[in-house]
């Protein structure tokens, strides 16, 4: 798929760049188009990555299992093929590793701080950790308990009885709930009063008053949460979310859910919520963010590769 989207976008971004002659590239790290339009055209590029930087040391953290290796390897046939594809279009590819691996050579601009990227000490000074781009609050909202505890499993996730096992646990306890579900969330009946569920939220506002944040572990989220000093029950569902689980995990920053029962679920939220170490390192996590350099090094970083090169 990506070496159709690429074919697919050649004869356009070929003309655009020959008609806006850029200094610079920049895409997205999975936009890999943008990434192989710069090395046809000798063009430098930037990674912009919205998730943490994977290297050989950093990519431990992703916990793939032996099967993805082995369907990796067993497909790799079909990969060298989609290769030629890209080499017969005048792209200088010599294998897939040239195309979804950074090196240390890869002008990198990454939306965490490096106290929080996993292995940071193994990237170059080509890697940018500019912390996570916020946007304002611009509608507060209304704390009536002591304690907010604010629940969010992204926009798919709908375990029935993970959501029902929450308000179960939370339901009794002296804490004001606030439950993101998505669009499509079922209709629960007696609800207790100190529940309230949602399809949306603006969750930055949220956010701003939690106390504690049970999530996936997107990395925006989590991020957000960081950012507004909030420690975290994990609870992940794929190997990126995992990722992010493990390091914060890893910086006391939130505990890991064992299981979806009651008792887990009470277990967690009182260990992050009366556990001060977990509201410590949360704060210290959002002072790096707030200390990393932002969009002002971000700009100043793509002004300098761009001197480098002049026409």
């Amino acid at each position: 798929m990506m070496v159709s989207s690429t074919l697919a976008l050649d004869e356009m971004t070929t003309t655009m760049i020959k008609e806006i002659q850029p200094d610079i590239i920049v895409s997205d790290s999975v936009a890999y188009w943008g990434k192989l339009a710069a090395m046809k055209n000798n063009i430098p590029y930037v990674c912009s990555t919205t998730t943490f930087a994977f290297n050989r040391y950093s990519s431990r953290y992703l916990n793939n299992s032996i099967l993805d290796i082995f369907r990796f390897l067993k497909d790799m046939p079909a990969v060298n093929k989609q290769i030629r594809r890209l080499r017969e279009a005048g792209y200088p590819v010599k294998s897939i590793l040239d195309i979804v691996q950074n090196d240390n050579n890869t002008n990198t601009i990454v939306y965490t701080s490096k106290y929080y990227q996993p292995c940071a000490e193994t990237f170059s000074d080509r890697y940018h950790f500019i912390g996570p781009s916020m946007r304002p609050i611009t509608k507060t909202y209304e704390k009536t308990a002591e304690k907010t505890i604010y629940i969010s499993m992204g926009t798919i996730n709908q375990n029935r009885q993970f959501y029902n096992n929450c308000i179960q646990a939370l339901g009794k306890r002296d804490f004001q709930v606030i439950v993101s579900m998505g669009a499509n969330n079922e209709h629960y009946d007696n609800l207790p009063d100190n529940i309230e569920i949602y399809d949306t939220v603006d969750q930055i506002a949220v956010l701003s008053i939690t106390d504690a944040f049970i999530t996936h572990c997107g990395m925006n989220s989590v991020s957000e949460a960081l950012y507004y000093e909030a420690p975290l029950v994990l609870f992940p569902q794929t190997s990126e979310q995992g990722a992010v689980a493990k390091r914060t995990a890893e910086l006391k920053a939130g505990v890991m859910l064992k299981s979806i029962s009651e008792v887990d679920i009470t277990a967690a939220i009182d260990e992050v919520l009366y556990e001060p170490t977990y509201a410590n390192n949360a704060r210290k996590i959002s002072q790096s963010f707030h200390e990393s350099g932002g969009v002002d090094e971000a700009v100043d970083f793509l002004v300098r590769i761009a001197k480098k090169n002049p026409d």
